[in-house]
């Protein structure tokens, strides 16, 4: 099967619908960071806060979009929301207004208000944000956090069974599954071009003669 129809087969053209559907109506433009969600738009996209953290904006619907101008103190004559030709002088505006205040700051400023911004997180915060903490969003197995199994369905949970391997934790076992012989793991584990870590391999399994 050729190039072409592999790509066209897999899983891209159904999520990318909504695009499919903003090109056939006139409303994707080709150059990119000037559309609805790629930048393009003040009202969605990152600002950095006064310290240097970001800010994640996505108020698209017009009442959320109404609570994040009052919720940055934005006043006077105001462009459209969806005013293209105004959305670069809105960005700067907006950008201006989110610098004003520290990552902390506009989450407490933003409580019970529907205004559809989020703080961007390094990884190690994520797990510990209140709402992935409410919502077991991830999981500490075998000493490491990761994201929790999902989908998650009521009548048919879903678990961990194993942790996940250490580097060359299954280097013998891998090998032979895919079709190399025995022998030739043994001799790349003499030449010290493999390794087998023993102490976290199912079984002991290590390299050997």
């Amino acid at each position: 099967m050729s190039n072409a129809l592999n790509h066209m087969s897999s899983p891209w053209p159904v999520l990318g619908t909504a695009f499919f559907g903003y090109v056939a109506t006139g409303a994707w433009d080709p150059e990119r960071g000037t559309n609805l969600v790629d930048s393009g738009a003040p009202f969605y996209d990152v600002y950095r806060t006064a310290d240097g953290r970001w800010l994640s904006v996505a108020a698209i619907e017009p009442a959320f979009y109404q609570n994040l101008v009052g919720l940055l103190g934005l006043s006077g004559d105001l462009p459209a929301q969806h005013d293209r030709a105004a959305w670069p002088a809105m960005k700067e505006r907006v950008a201006a207004a989110v610098a004003q205040r520290t990552l902390d700051e506009w989450m407490a400023a933003a409580a019970g208000v529907e205004a559809c911004i989020a703080p961007v997180l390094e990884p190690t915060e994520a797990a510990i944000h209140p709402h992935n903490a409410e919502r077991r969003t991830f999981v500490d197995h075998g000493g490491i956090v990761q994201p929790a199994p999902a989908p998650r369905f009521g009548r048919t949970p879903v678990s961990l069974g194993r942790r996940p391997p250490r580097p060359g934790a299954h280097t013998t076992e891998a090998l032979v599954d895919w079709g190399v012989a025995p022998e030739q793991v043994a001799l790349w584990c003499r030449s010290g071009a493999i390794g087998q870590n023993v102490q976290e391999s199912e079984g002991g399994g290590r390299c050997t003669d």
